[in-house]
């Protein structure tokens, strides 16, 4: 008769997103893991590989929360410059806070810290940062459609310099103190889309 698992493995997915968001990959052990989610090494192997399988699918769970929030909010009817003007200027918000700095973004910090190296990690980055430039440039089109945007201007490199300043705000506001940095960064770029 198989033994049945003495923890719920979505609980423990869901623990083990939380330390390496904190902490980052390289500075989570296996021991820090085993400790934080109160699971046995062997169980925490036999469920879910190796640290790096672990780590992988929760940046693919941390994925799955983000996108739908995105989605919802550059796809509302209406106005779509005012709501491309809001995501920047959130995520700059975020980016400058005390409160989520240090932590910055779990996508952000593993393109910074395993995408130049890891392939898996690498293709799970480009996977989120497709899917934001998709919704940035469907927004774009929409307001130029709409009479929102010039119709000069190239929704898609819009959209791609968005990306970049979205990614380049989260790496900034987690290594600078000062938040004006981050704002003042975030409202040029805004400038661009008058």
């Amino acid at each position: 008769m198989a033994r049945t698992k003495e923890f719920d493995p979505d609980a423990a997915l869901q623990s083990a997103l939380e330390l390496f968001w904190r902490r980052g990959y390289e500075a989570t052990s296996m021991a820090d893991l085993v400790e934080h989610l109160g699971i046995g090494r062997a169980s925490l192997y036999a469920t879910f590989g190796s640290k790096h399988e672990l780590y992988l699918r929760a940046l693919d769970r941390y994925g799955q929360g983000q996108d739908p929030r995105l989605t919802r909010e550059l796809s509302a009817p209406g106005p779509v410059l005012p709501a491309v003007r809001a995501l920047v200027r959130r995520f700059a918000a975020e980016a400058a806070a005390d409160a989520t700095r240090e932590q910055g973004c779990l996508v952000t910090n593993t393109a910074v810290e395993l995408a130049p190296h890891d392939r898996a990690a690498a293709r799970r980055v480009e996977r989120s940062w497709d899917t934001l430039e998709t919704l940035l440039h469907s927004a774009l089109v929409r307001a130029r459609a709409r009479g929102e945007l010039a119709g000069d201007r190239d929704p898609l490199a819009l959209a791609r310099l968005l990306l970049v300043l979205l990614q380049g705000l989260r790496v900034v506001g987690k290594a600078s103190a000062d938040p004006a940095r981050v704002r003042d960064a975030a409202e040029q770029a805004l400038a661009l889309l008058d």
